[in-house]
């Protein structure tokens, strides 16, 4: 398998990680493979970090720890054999916003199970299962027991997957069905038997693996629509997730609601088609809700009714007691009263 001799993306130069405290170097048997292994849990943060990007890892303390990376690159692609111990790695949101740099990633469960997260999702993996995840924003990995998983991580700019798919697209359960398996099987080979490529021949198998992923992602999104069961609870549950997070904004509306979730009105509205509210009412409900915690709150009385209002993203007095009212059967500024704020 050809290498190129530039690092691209997480992928280290060929001796960086020689200098990661408490690990070892040495050569797999892959040409231009850089390997590492340590037994030590600050070993192994700086371990991933020269392989990957920068994560927070948590383990227990009192059992043993190990971990061991193998990376090499195919074209632009950098892939990678990671296996380790019971564990959380986590993108934090800081750690995301102080790299430049920006991949998608491809995490494929070889032995073990594990749970992603990413953008308001999880999925559970097994053996043979994929998901995707993005390293600009934040994630998180949890592993349960001895695991192995390997890494394919592509430099976003080169992907022709669109940002709005992939942010849709992220920590779900793939490989689950037919071509999934079909490609989730062609990753693992090119890590268990790389081929011997020219560098252009790995350039353009490198870009061939990222378009089949995003079949795969797309086929995936289309049986996953909005419109399904499935599909419509998971939307609401981040809608209800999103709502609760920005009820102070005054342009919280649907049509905020779906560009910030990557659907359309019409599909945000179908996807409440069988609850029991609709995106209106469900933020109008919230932010009464809200105002109505913070008016008996002793700790908020020294803020006035009209303050508590905007707090919740009324536009106005107003229209925030004349909502109270309907919804409570009587005044803000009466139920601040009885309740002794």
């Amino acid at each position: 398998m050809a290498t190129t001799t530039r690092p691209v993306g997480p992928f280290p130069r060929p001796r960086a990680v020689a200098h990661v405290p408490h690990t070892t170097d040495v050569n797999g048997d892959v040409p231009g493979a850089v390997h590492g292994a340590t037994d030590r849990l600050d070993g192994w943060r700086d371990l991933i970090r020269e392989h990957f990007v920068a994560l927070d890892v948590n383990a227990q303390r009192d059992t043993p720890f190990d971990g061991a990376v193998r990376s090499s690159l195919v074209g632009h692609l950098a892939v990678a054999t990671v296996d380790s111990t019971d564990q959380e790695c986590v993108r934090t949101p800081g750690l995301a916003r102080h790299d430049p740099d920006d991949y998608l990633q491809v995490g494929l469960i070889a032995r073990g199970h594990a749970v992603v997260r990413q953008d308001g999702r999880e999925a559970p993996l097994g053996p043979g299962a994929w998901s995707v995840y993005e390293t600009g924003r934040p994630f998180a990995w949890r592993f349960h027991g001895p695991w192995r998983m390997l890494v394919f991580t592509w430099p976003r700019d080169l992907l022709g997957i669109s940002p709005d798919t992939s942010r849709a697209a992220t920590a779900r359960a793939l490989g689950g069905e037919r071509l999934g398996g079909i490609v989730g099987r062609t990753l693992a080979d090119v890590v268990a038997a790389p081929p011997e490529l020219s560098p252009t021949a790995a350039e353009r198998l490198a870009t061939e693996l990222g378009d089949l992923v995003g079949t795969v992602v797309g086929e995936a999104l289309r049986r996953d629509e909005v419109t399904g069961p499935r599909g419509a609870a998971d939307l609401r549950a981040r809608v209800e997730a999103f709502v609760a997070e920005h009820l102070e904004d005054p342009d919280l509306s649907p049509e905020t609601i779906a560009r910030a979730h990557f659907v359309s009105t019409r599909q945000l509205h179908r996807a409440f088609a069988d609850a029991s509210t609709t995106v209106s009412r469900l933020v109008r409900r919230r932010r009464l809700e809200h105002g109505r915690r913070e008016l008996a709150d002793p700790r908020l009385r020294g803020v006035s009714v009209t303050d508590v209002a905007l707090r919740c993203g009324f536009g106005d007095l107003a229209s925030f007691s004349r909502a109270f009212k309907e919804t409570f059967h009587e005044p803000p500024s009466t139920f601040r009263r009885r309740h002794g704020a």
